[in-house]
């Protein structure tokens, strides 16, 4: 049978795209030839990469704006760094609230000044830090907007002068919200837009040059907005995948109708949380749980064997948690269906029963 797949990433997407992008590998456009060995250059992938720039700008709502949008490679984890070199001359303020922007502060530090304006690292990233001051004249403010690992997402978004970055690895199209208070969005694409190999990255475009530093052609996002995306062979694939994705998004309705199913499929699996006697959530405040990945445990680890058993007999795949944490972690990203959270809140309904 087909599994309930809660995975964090790589992650389920729509059945639909899988389809259509099997039959891309065996026969691309009626060309006879495979997607995975066309030319980059050719006319059928280009209209693919320029099909996928303007579906993320319109999901977005900044379609024939200032706004760039570029299908780059490194995930998530290249544009740490690509936007320090990019943007930061003389010093950033960042948000920490998981390993993620951990890691981007790490990076930016190799390039220059770091303000971290607030951190719950000190509880294990199980809360979104509230009423801190960003500084004046920084160079740009950075956060991240979901925390797949702890299960928290930032519900609220700051007001400030500064430049708005903010990686959206795990939330990207998932909810409403003003996209136009960001300079710059970076989100990997294995997520909830296609598989692991491409990184989208949305950009104002006049928040670039602002540094005096020499940039590799590589890391500088003019190179790739001057090129199109298509500066160096980008990950065909990937980018072909995400999208079909982002056409099955807007088939749906776009952000705005995935954006209820995803609320839905959220606050039945919670409920079932803070009901069963047997499980407790991991996030200190529930105004900071997340949407796409609920984190939670067992009250006792005796029925761990028992529910692992239950899991597997309901076909529930990927809910083990991140190891440094623990427990369970649900991922409901857009592709999930609501039938797999019902399943999987029978399923802790069943432990409770036979508990």
């Amino acid at each position: 049978m087909k599994k309930h797949n809660f995975s964090a990433g790589p992650c389920i997407l729509p059945q639909s795209v899988f389809q259509k992008a099997s039959q891309a590998v065996l026969n691309f456009n009626d060309l006879d030839l495979s997607i995975l060995e066309i030319s980059h250059r050719s006319k059928d992938f280009v209209e693919v990469m320029e099909t996928a720039r303007n579906l993320a700008l319109e999901h977005l709502g900044l379609q024939n704006s200032n706004y760039t949008a570029l299908f780059l490679q490194g995930g998530a984890s290249m544009q740490f760094l690509m936007t320090a070199y990019n943007l930061l001359e003389n010093k950033a303020a960042y948000l920490n609230t998981g390993t993620w922007s951990s890691k981007a502060i790490k990076e930016a530090k190799l390039i220059g000044e770091v303000i971290e304006v607030a951190s719950s690292a000190k509880d294990n990233f199980n809360y979104i830090p509230k009423n801190y001051t960003i500084p004046n004249h920084v160079d740009y403010f950075h956060c991240t907007s979901n925390n797949t690992i702890f299960g928290t997402q930032m519900h609220q978004f700051p007001d400030t002068s500064a430049p708005m970055v903010c990686d959206m690895s795990s939330d990207i199209f998932s909810r409403e919200l003003d996209f136009k208070k960001f300079s710059l969005i970076y989100a990997g694409a294995q997520k909830n837009m296609g598989p692991a190999g491409t990184t989208l990255v949305v950009i104002k475009n006049d928040i670039l040059g602002r540094v005096s530093r020499a940039i590799p052609s590589m890391l500088n996002y003019k190179t790739h907005i001057e090129k199109e995306s298509m500066f160096n062979t980008p990950p065909v694939f990937s980018v072909y995948v995400s999208m079909l994705t982002m056409q099955w998004l807007k088939d749906k309705g776009g952000i705005k109708a995935i954006a209820k199913q995803n609320e839905k499929k959220a606050n039945l699996l919670y409920s079932e949380i803070d009901r069963n006697p047997l499980f407790k959530g991991l996030v200190a405040n529930k105004e900071d749980r997340s949407q796409m990945n609920a984190t939670f445990t067992l009250e006792s680890k005796d029925l761990e064997s028992a529910f692992e058993d239950y899991l597997k007999e309901a076909g529930i795949n990927g809910l083990k948690g991140h190891r440094s944490i623990g427990g369970y972690r649900a991922s409901m990203y857009n592709a999930l269906p609501l039938d797999s959270v019902e399943v999987l809140v029978e399923t802790m309904q069943t432990l409770e029963k036979n508990a």
